[in-house]
Formats: structure tokens, sequence, C-alpha cells
């Protein structure tokens, strides 16, 4: 069971301002990444930015300054991803390692969408969001249950094409409100 440390505080303690992010390079080859990974986590960035009504802005950083981190973690590193609190420059941040996770079969599509859905679960938590029990959120928790396969393949069928992603945020309205309720707290 994974602890989550963190809360919406680091990312409002700018308020409307720049959080500044960093998303590693595919460089490192073992870990199962390619390319256009790094911009299917930026594409998972500007989801929650979008949600936010304008409370959160996500700008690129170098690594050194970057409050949210996203990196590839070794496929002997977990399921599909964690978020971990880190400190920058005194800040409370955090780092999202996101595990590749390619089900074979040739579909492109559905190894995309499920690096895209656990970048945009991960830094749900980076943002301070808990999991919940409805399987319909992105923050759902499979410790609850659930059929995996099934939760990855609803979100796959929708899109006929990489680019579709960007259309469909993977965010339920439960998901938005969450989100909207913790920046309203903070």
């Amino acid at each position: 069971m994974k602890k989550f440390l963190l809360s919406v505080s680091f990312a409002l303690t700018l308020g409307a301002a720049d959080l500044p992010y960093w998303i590693e390079p595919c460089e490192r080859k073992e870990t199962g990444c390619s390319a256009g990974d790094v911009e299917l986590g930026r594409w998972a960035l500007e989801a929650w930015q979008s949600a936010s009504d304008g409370r959160l802005r996500f700008v690129a950083a170098d690594r050194d300054h970057a409050r949210l981190r996203i990196v590839w973690a070794l496929p002997e590193e977990g399921l599909y991803g964690e978020t971990v609190p880190i400190e920058v420059h005194g800040q409370a941040g955090a780092q999202v390692n996101v595990r590749i996770v390619d089900p074979g079969g040739g579909d492109r599509l559905l190894r995309d969408t499920i690096v895209y859905l656990t970048c945009l679960h991960e830094s749900g938590h980076a943002l301070g969001l808990a999991h919940t029990r409805n399987f319909a959120d992105i923050m759902y928790s499979f410790q609850f249950g659930g059929d995996i396969a099934e939760y990855f393949g609803r979100y796959r069928r929708q899109l006929a094409t990489r680019q579709d992603i960007r259309k469909y945020s993977g965010l339920s309205a439960a998901d938005r409100a969450h989100l909207r309720d913790a920046l309203r707290s903070r």
C-alpha cells in the first residue's frame, strides 16, 4: 500500500502562479519508455490544469527547479506508478514514478493509454488527491477490487488515434470536483 504524504498545499503556495514541472527525457531504454511518453506526461498535467479553472498553471523547468517531476521507473519498481514527496529548494514537491506497462498484442494505443492514465493518476496524488472507490474516477484504487483490463480498456475504446488522448482527459466529474474542493480548501 502506498503512503501519500503530499498535500495540495505544495501547489497552492504559488496561488495562480506557475508550478514548475520536469518530465524525464526518454534516455534510459531499460525503462521501456519511448520519446512520445514525455508528451503523454505533459498531456496529463494539461488535463489537471484545465480542470483547475485557472488555479493551476504548469510550466516546464529544469529538473533541479521542478517541484513536480515525472520519471520513468524500471519494470521491477512497482505495478504502474507511485508518487513520493520531495523537497525542492526548501519547498514541498512530488516525484511521480511511472512504470511503463506494455500489455503486448501490438495495440500501441492501449500501451499509450496505460502510460497516460498512470501519469494522470499519479500526478493527481502529487496535487494532493486521495484514492476513491468510484471505478469511473481516475483516482480510483484497485485496492477496492475492479477489473484492471476494463479500467484501461474503457478509455482505450474512446481513441481512434493517439491525438484523441488530448480530447478525452480521463477525468470524471468527481475527479474535477475533488480537485476544485482541494484547491478551495488551501
